[in-house]
């Protein structure tokens, strides 16, 4: 089964000569991927030499996630985990993980129990091995059953960020908060958009090329998604 996607819905001041993004639109799983960029070592060297020290815009991923207000932060996730991480975790040694991409579906366990009608305690018995003997009656276990593990019942509760109905907004500098109206409009006051005509809806994708670039750039530049994304191919609204 193919992974889904992670996508971000990028608003652009198309004018030329130099098009930029205003801010991006992004839902949990995209936010989750952007703070991810945190778990890396990084986090802990933004906490020892102070996020003002860096060129870029990273330090900003860092307040983001110290600024987030309790509401939006997932029941039983630590943003410190996050901000002052000790060390990798063995799945950041996979580059799916490491981002918070969605990882390929895993084929499902098969377990095996009694399919009969009498004998109503052998239904408590399971094996992994088909025809294996019931230890309550000796018969051959051939009923087949599936096991559906947490990984499929809790997807959307993982990350550090709530989902649902709420939506961020990430700005060309990697600052993340809770989207609205007053935000948005204050943003487009801000960087001084004129022409409402002039802008664009892109969306794009996040794999783990474009988390390497954006790591890269945000320790280099201030206006991280609109050296990432602009000039690259994105797909129309």
């Amino acid at each position: 089964m193919a992974a889904t996607l992670i996508t971000m819905k990028l608003l652009v001041d198309s004018r030329l000569p130099c098009p930029r993004v205003v801010f991006a639109e992004a839902r949990k799983d995209a936010v989750d991927f952007l703070f991810s960029l945190l778990a890396m070592p990084t986090g802990k060297v933004l906490k020892q030499l102070g996020n003002e020290s860096m060129v870029g815009c990273i330090g900003n991923l860092y307040t983001s996630i110290e600024k987030l207000d309790d509401p939006y932060v997932q029941p039983g996730a630590a943003k410190d985990a996050i901000l002052t991480p000790t060390v990798l975790s063995p799945a950041a040694k996979s580059n799916r993980s490491f981002f918070r991409l969605p990882e390929l579906s895993p084929a499902m366990k098969r377990f095996f129990g009694w399919g009969g009608y009498t004998y109503s305690s052998s239904r408590n018995y399971v094996t992994e091995e088909r025809g294996a003997q019931c230890p309550m009656c000796g018969t051959q276990m051939f009923g087949d059953s599936q096991y559906v593990s947490s990984e499929h019942l809790t997807q959307e509760a993982k990350g550090l960020v709530q989902g649902g109905m709420v939506t961020y907004t990430v700005t060309d500098d990697l600052k993340i908060f809770p989207m609205s109206n007053i935000s948005s409009i204050a943003l487009l006051n801000t960087i001084a958009v004129r022409d409402l005509g002039a802008l664009q809806e892109r969306i794009v994708q996040l794999g783990y090329k474009e988390g390497v670039e954006i790591l890269k750039t945000s320790l280099q530049s201030k206006t991280v998604l609109t050296d990432v994304f602009l000039g690259k191919k994105t797909q129309p609204r």
